[in-house]
């Protein structure tokens, strides 16, 4: 059993409209990438956070992020774990 288009009944009118919406959006992606990536590039960390969090000094502690990660003692407790130390 063959499956009928969903544009089957659809004009030559509508087809050629929706096409056009269809182009349009394509050159409008492009538009908007930029201004995504303009919006991210020039996006304040800090002013981010606090709008997510609340108002706090996150430049020092207890909020500053911390000047290591963890992963340091996190390969630590591997070689323990696997009896290499």
């Amino acid at each position: 059993m063959k499956k009928s288009s969903a544009l089957a009944d659809w004009t030559p009118e509508q087809i050629a409209l929706g096409k056009r919406w269809v182009e349009m959006w394509k050159m409008a992606a492009m538009g908007l990438e930029q201004i995504r990536r303009k919006e991210i590039r020039e996006l304040d960390t800090y002013k981010a956070i606090a709008l997510l969090c609340g108002n706090a000094d996150y430049t020092k502690p207890p909020y500053a992020p911390k000047p290591w990660s963890g992963l340091v003692e996190q390969q630590r407790l591997f070689k323990k774990a696997a009896g290499c130390e």
